[in-house]
């Protein structure tokens, strides 16, 4: 059995021809606040994307609350370092009764809610608000169970693949297609935050895309839009951002979230990246460049000229419109006399020399 490489939702079409299936997501950038959380799916409704998601977990379904040094954040980290797993995650959760609400504001606003759960009880808490797909985070693909668990609701999944080997995301491809998924995505993705475009590592998108014949798109948390456009013209059929009001207003992911503007700017240009390369290749005027074939120079008489006058360079120029003979016939008709008054501005043809 093969994965469908076209997966029909509510209101969009994932896959290959259809316009890039931009994903919103919240993550923590609510900070804490309901109200600033249901500004930011407005704000991605309004940037035009397709999809709002946020994260389903707690601190205590996520890790454990300890002070062991596996259990804090490397000190370097640009931005969490030094910080413990579960003060991080505490912060950065999405409250489960907030759900309800954001989704609603979601599908009001007209885009498809969903989330990334990370333990059992957030997938049945997700299947009763009927989401219509799952996602799940890059440091998730080595949990198979949950994986599969995911797999068995029936829904699309969308599988990050961030810092994982190819015999990795085998083992997570094959563990949901046994489970029972036939509609997946896979996002290349790095798992930095934020992540450099030196390590967007964009050629992943054609190999998984040849490994695994799934639709294939990118994660992206580099800073702005441009990884995200470069990925679009390589066939991304998926692009994911987090999204904040204002990354002055802080935040755990504020510093590699796109402002509103920038989502708004990556809607128009992720699909102008993809129209663009679905053009092709070709040679000659498109339909509509025929217009513009009436603005190629061509030989006009610049100057009024009498009959037997001869033609010179300074009373025959090649000029913009066209209409007269080829700027290259110039020199074989330099020394000809016209064979009748012209006046300037008239083209230059064969029957007035």
């Amino acid at each position: 059995m093969t994965f469908d490489q076209q997966i029909s939702l509510s209101s969009s079409t994932i896959g290959a021809g259809n316009p890039v299936f931009i994903i919103g997501e919240m993550s923590g950038n609510h900070n804490g606040d309901l109200d600033r959380a249901l500004s930011i799916v407005d704000a991605v409704a309004d940037s035009g994307a397709q999809a709002l998601k946020i994260q389903t977990y707690t601190a205590d379904t996520l890790t454990i609350k300890s002070d062991l040094p596996a259990f804090r954040v490397a000190g370097d980290h640009d931005l969490w370092g030094g910080r413990t797993l579960y003060d991080l995650y505490e912060e950065a959760h999405t409250p489960w009764e907030w759900h309800a609400p954001i989704f609603e504001r979601a599908r009001e606003r007209g885009l498809i809610p969903f989330s990334t759960p990370f333990d059992p009880t957030a997938i049945e808490y997700l299947e009763n608000l009927d989401v219509e797909l799952y996602k799940t985070a890059s440091a998730e693909i080595v949990d198979l169970p949950l994986l599969r668990e995911i797999a068995r609701t029936g829904k699309p999944m969308i599988v990050s693949t961030g810092m994982a080997t190819l015999s990795e995301i085998e083992a997570a491809v094959t563990a949901v297609k046994d489970a029972g998924c036939r509609e997946l995505v896979l996002l290349a993705c790095t798992a930095a935050y934020p992540a450099e475009p030196a390590e967007a590592r964009l050629g992943n998108i054609e190999i998984l895309r040849k490994a695994f014949d799934v639709p294939v798109g990118l994660s992206d948390h580099t800073l702005g839009i441009g990884v995200g456009v470069a990925a679009a013209a390589l066939g991304a059929v998926v692009i994911e951002k987090h999204v904040t009001l204002d990354r002055a207003d802080g935040g755990v992911d504020s510093e590699f979230s796109l402002t509103p503007a920038e989502a708004a700017q990556l809607r128009v240009a992720t699909e102008q990246a993809r129209v663009a390369v679905a053009s092709g290749a070709g040679f000659g005027p498109t339909p509509e460049e025929r217009t513009v074939l009436a603005l190629r120079r061509s030989l006009y008489v610049v100057e009024d000229v009498s009959a037997g006058d001869l033609v010179t360079a300074q009373n025959v120029r090649s000029i913009r419109p066209a209409g007269g003979l080829p700027a290259d016939a110039l020199a074989s008709l330099v020394g000809r006399p016209f064979t009748s008054d012209v006046k300037r501005g008239t083209a230059l043809t064969w029957d007035i020399i």
